[in-house]
């Protein structure tokens, strides 16, 4: 069978309510679908209409009543406040088999039966865990919809809306500024990258993760999927491979006249040691250093050929840009320190790493490293709207 491309959405309450977390984990843990692609946009007036007229447009049967629920709930939640402040929707790509009927599957159905008498909820789905709708007993009219996330049930059904939302996202910015703060003097942003080794096979962990941030109570403003080049990262650890050289080299260096020493019986002159710190000492760092550049990117940087350095890497990670007051801080807080075992308990580092090199996600440690590393991975910029048009250019849908 082919694969496909479909969507979720992750709705401006979602996000408000900081349940983008538990939601990805369930997404991520619950099918053999693979994320390719996310982007934080914030809809117009005139998206939030057309993607609700398509709604309407795909009414059947057995989804007539729900079919009218989403539409009214798109025109008004996905419009922009009365202020002129768009609102943050989420949009997330999978690849795989038959992938609109897994999300579909996940996320749960909602139908007018779904909050009857005798319904049962199990909390098995997305919606059945965080979506609401309350009906009026007499007249069984709605009084209150909320679905969580909005993803199409059929394959047929998302080929429009995805490129819709698609071609929309690829004229905004990968950075949503929507908000003005009272005292903006105090907001910072913060760049925090859901290592490669989160990615390895199905798993909650990078929801929980994300969940784990939201405690800070910052806004995620940006997102992406992002496979980062050997180029990219040695400028992105630049700084660390310095700060390897002096910790570590000293330490070796020493630790090989001790060696020597012992082994051979005899006694090395002063001048040795400098010897040594500079040959064993700054190899061993430099090792540490590939090794870390190999990691993010699945090469090691003395292997890769020059023309493959720009090449974007063979493992992926996510890069999340969180603003509010004291950013930096609070998100280091919950990360914990680059040594999971010396990490208080939990923090991601904590729960989640393995040692110095493996611990599972990174954060910026100054506002100024943030926009340096922003500037680095090119947060402004997201590929999830050339995924989407080369897969339906594939289908031949991409004129509608």
């Amino acid at each position: 069978m082919n694969e496909e491309l479909s969507y979720i959405l992750l709705t401006p309450y979602t996000i408000m309510k900081s349940r983008t977390g538990g939601v990805l984990a369930r997404l991520l843990s619950r099918s053999d679908v693979e994320l390719v692609a996310a982007q934080m946009i914030a809809p117009t007036a005139e998206l939030a209409r057309e993607y609700a007229e398509s709604i309407r447009e795909t009414v059947t049967m057995r989804n007539k009543d729900a079919s009218h629920w989403f539409h009214d709930y798109v025109i008004s939640s996905f419009s922009p406040a009365p202020d002129g402040r768009r609102h943050r929707v989420l949009m997330l790509i999978f690849k795989g088999i038959d992938t609109s009927a897994k999300l579909f599957q996940i996320a749960g159905e909602i139908t007018s039966d779904a909050r009857a008498p005798g319904h049962l909820i199990t909390g098995e789905t997305i919606r059945d865990t965080y979506a609401d709708i309350v009906l009026d007993p007499e007249t069984g009219q709605i009084q209150y919809f909320e679905p969580a996330v909005l993803t199409p049930p059929i394959r047929e059904h998302g080929m429009r809306r995805m490129k819709m939302l698609a071609d929309f996202a690829a004229g905004q910015s990968n950075i949503v500024e929507n908000v003005t703060y009272k005292n903006p003097d105090r907001i910072e942003r913060t760049l925090v990258i859901i290592k490669p080794d989160n990615w390895r096979s199905p798993s909650s962990r990078p929801g929980s993760i994300v969940d784990m941030f939201s405690r800070t109570g910052l806004r995620i403003i940006a997102c992406k999927v992002y496979q980062m080049s050997v180029s990219e990262a040695l400028q992105f650890y630049g700084p660390v491979k310095e700060a390897l050289r002096k910790k570590l080299a000293p330490r070796i260096g020493e630790k090989a006249k001790e060696i020597i020493e012992r082994e051979l019986k005899i006694k090395l002159c002063d001048r040795s040691l400098p010897l040594l710190t500079d040959c064993a000492g700054l190899s061993f760092a430099d090792n540490e250093f590939s090794k870390i550049i190999e990691f993010m990117t699945g090469t090691r940087p003395e292997e890769c050929p020059e023309d493959k350095l720009e090449k974007p890497g063979k493992v992926k990670c996510v890069v999340l840009l969180y603003e509010g007051e004291n950013a930096v801080a609070k998100i280091r807080d919950v990360l914990g320190p680059t040594d999971p075992s010396q990490a208080p308990g939990g923090t991601v580092r904590k729960d989640f790493g393995q040692d110095i090199l493996v611990n599972t996600a990174h954060a910026s440690d100054s506002p100024e490293n943030a926009r340096r590393e922003m500037e680095v991975v090119k947060m402004h910029q997201n590929n999830l709207s050339r995924i989407v048009k080369d897969y339906l250019e594939s289908k031949g849908a991409c004129g509608g």
